[in-house]
């Protein structure tokens, strides 16, 4: 990978993170996504699983709705999704479906992960689709924001 592919993925996994620390702030599990085209955001989200109550809202699946409506189409075969985490089995799947070409996330996923973890449906050969997937990117920084949000509601509360 070329230093500019390096510095672009570093560049758009920063906005990610700061999604994922919003989500922090807010309860959410910190887990931020950005979807760009040609160098320019078309969507970005973050978790809102426990606001919105509803067990499909992961920044992935968010992300994708709004760039969607931003781009007109359900396919978005010249974008690249950058996400905190590894996308788990729900939203490869919805990354495949969508056609995005790249994945480019930070920290694996060792309980849900599905871009070669646990599974590989990005990857898949029996799909129709198969995506880049890059990972490791900034997964030390998101791998601190996620320990940290689950010891804070592992700790019993003050009283």
């Amino acid at each position: 990978m070329t230093g500019q592919n390096v510095d672009r993925d570093r560049f758009w996994m920063a906005q990610a993170l700061a999604l994922a620390r919003r989500a922090f702030d807010e309860g959410e599990v910190p887990v931020g996504a950005v979807i760009v085209r040609e160098d320019v955001c078309i969507a970005e989200a973050y978790n809102l699983r426990e606001h919105s109550r509803s067990p499909i809202a992961h920044a992935e699946m968010l992300a994708i709705q709004e760039a969607s409506k931003t781009i007109g189409n359900w396919r978005f075969t010249d974008t690249t999704l950058y996400v905190t985490l590894e996308p788990c089995a729900m939203c490869a799947g919805a990354i495949v479906l969508a056609r995005i070409p790249k994945v480019v996330y930070a920290a694996n996923d060792p309980k849900a992960g599905a871009a070669g973890t646990l599974y590989n449906i990005l990857q898949d050969e029996r799909l129709n689709h198969r995506v880049e997937i890059v990972s490791g990117v900034f997964a030390d920084e998101s791998s601190a924001l996620l320990k940290s949000f689950f010891q804070q509601r592992r700790r019993p509360p003050d009283k």
